[in-house]
């Protein structure tokens, strides 16, 4: 997709993200990612990323996708291709399909924090990191949202 719209002079953004649940530090994200070039692809890590990473689901990758798809700037969604239990939860592969211009990361990733695999495939691929995306760094968590729920859930008698 980039290639062609490389050709046409149009700039590619790529973000991604498990989105799980879906908040409005997201929304601001990938809206201030979009700012960044004319056309915006969100990498969601698929259903098998977030059990490996978080244990669970709340929200599954489809639900995920079609609300993702419906904010206003985003062009195409492409879900991870991890298998089960993966042992690379990059997204270094969808880097290498897409092949964005800009690689735009929110306010959970520090360019002076842990390397991660992404930053080498884009040295390699001369694909500009932009750290901090989003209207002031990190404002909600979807961790943070699971486990309140957890909290009132584990509070209340049926």
């Amino acid at each position: 997709m980039s290639k062609k719209l490389a050709k046409k002079g149009k700039v590619v953004v790529a973000v991604s993200g498990g989105f799980d649940p879906i908040h409005i530090g997201h929304v601001r994200m990938i809206q201030e990612a979009r700012a960044l070039g004319d056309e915006l692809v969100v990498i969601l890590n698929n259903d098998k990323w977030l059990t490996k990473k978080k244990g669970h689901v709340f929200m599954r990758e489809e639900e995920r996708k079609e609300i993702i798809e419906a904010i206003r700037g985003v062009s195409r969604v492409v879900i991870t291709a991890h298998p089960e239990n993966a042992s690379d939860m990059s997204v270094c592969f969808e880097l290498r399909e897409i092949r964005p211009h800009v690689f735009a990361n929110g306010g959970d990733r520090k360019p002076d924090g842990d390397p991660v695999p992404e930053v080498l495939v884009c040295e390699e691929l001369n694909i500009a990191m932009v750290y901090n995306v989003g209207h002031g760094g990190k404002v909600q968590s979807s961790s943070w949202l699971v486990d309140k729920y957890r909290k009132n859930k584990a509070g209340k008698s049926d």
